[in-house]
């Protein structure tokens, strides 16, 4: 099953019809289109699209748009508290575009780095990848975004990168991420949080 976030409303492409508003069973590439439609101008709030062979629709679904690709961690300190930054009135975790001939977990390490001003970050394993949808000249873009864990075993405070937008960067525990971040933050991070904290202990 994959779950891909447009404008905060949920597609899910699967193998068989879910527990949603609308089901849709694939025929054709313009079912993509139609599925889209409805979550961006109907009060549709989530939509599954669905066909026998989920590897051969998915590979359909990412062939039907652009697609971008990006990068990010969850970075936890020596506390077991992790690392968020503040953006667009949003708590976010850092990621940012792959560039050119770059991997993913490089990628993922350069924008922790860069947006959060931190060094000597310990690359563990990947996590999960997440999708979204959103527009570049009125064109739908499909972004994947790879996660990875990461360690920050360092004092130094991390810094936000503010021409990138970014007003605070903060560690942050259990009953924070519960108070402020899941409160204020985007669906396929509490996703990708979720997947996190099943398989870590954080403070």
């Amino acid at each position: 099953m994959y779950k891909v976030f447009i404008n905060e409303k949920k597609l899910i492409l699967s193998e068989t019809p879910q527990n949603v508003e609308r089901n849709i069973a694939f025929e054709e590439n313009l079912q993509f289109d139609i599925a889209l439609d409805l979550l961006q101008n109907t009060s549709t709030k989530d939509v599954a699209i669905y066909h026998n062979n989920l590897e051969e629709l998915w590979l359909n679904y990412q062939q039907h748009f652009q697609v971008i690709e990006a990068a990010g961690g969850i970075v936890l300190n020596p506390d077991k508290k992790i690392l968020f930054i503040h953006r667009l009135g949003k708590w976010d975790l850092p990621k940012g575009k792959i560039e050119v001939g770059e991997s993913s977990d490089i990628a993922a390490l350069r924008e922790v780095e860069e947006e959060c001003g931190l060094t000597n970050l310990e690359l563990h394993e990947f996590i999960n990848s997440t999708y979204h949808m959103y527009h570049i000249k009125s064109k739908p873009v499909l972004k994947k975004t790879y996660w990875y864990y990461m360690k920050h075993d360092g004092i130094a405070e991390p810094k936000p990168q503010v021409e990138e937008g970014i007003t605070k960067v903060e560690w942050k525990n259990k009953v924070e991420i519960q108070r402020d971040v899941e409160t204020s933050t985007f669906n396929n991070i509490l996703l990708i949080l979720k997947d996190f904290l099943s398989k870590h202990d954080i403070s």
